[in-house]
């Protein structure tokens, strides 16, 4: 199957359109990443909120990188020598390590990142610099009697000729 990039109609959505990554996903196969399970949420009129679930993960075993238009989430679980110890009937809880990458929009920043209850939250803001927001231009209207025009017998021959 022909894989379509997508990408650039990314950046020009104004912050995440579903559509394209359903659409991303329709060629991809069935054993897609689906680890660990997200939430993308619109929390102000710029401003959006991802939200991950990574039950058993601690701060420092998260790592978050932004580069260019691409966020990276990182998550590589440390090793516990009691969890080795231990025997399981049954393991619902993925301790697994991951990596999500999204796709923003042109002049979404990463406001910040908070760990609370097993859901990382990142917090994004669209923040458009002034030189490229719209500008509104005030038109005037002039006056008929300021229009000046030319008469054509007012018009000294002589200057004409220049004799």
């Amino acid at each position: 199957m022909r894989h379509f990039d997508f990408s650039p109609l990314y950046r020009s959505t104004v912050g995440f359109d579903r559509l394209f990554t359903m659409l991303d996903s329709l060629g991809q196969p069935e054993t897609a990443q689906s680890y660990p399970p997200y939430n993308i949420e619109r929390t102000g009129e710029s401003a959006y909120r991802i939200t991950m679930a990574v039950a058993g993960f601690d701060q420092n075993e998260i790592e978050i990188e932004a580069h260019r238009n691409q966020l990276s989430i990182k998550g590589t679980k440390t090793v516990d020598e009691s969890e080795s110890d231990k025997e399981f009937l049954y393991r619902g809880i993925a301790s697994r390590a991951f990596e999500r990458r999204f796709h923003l929009a042109d002049h979404v920043e990463i406001a910040g990142a908070s760990l609370q209850n097993g859901l990382l939250h990142i917090d994004l803001k669209r923040e458009i610099p002034e030189e490229l927001k719209p500008r509104k231009i005030n038109v005037t209207a002039v006056a008929h009697d300021t229009a000046k025009s030319i008469d054509t017998k007012t018009v000294d021959a002589k200057a004409l000729t220049g004799k």
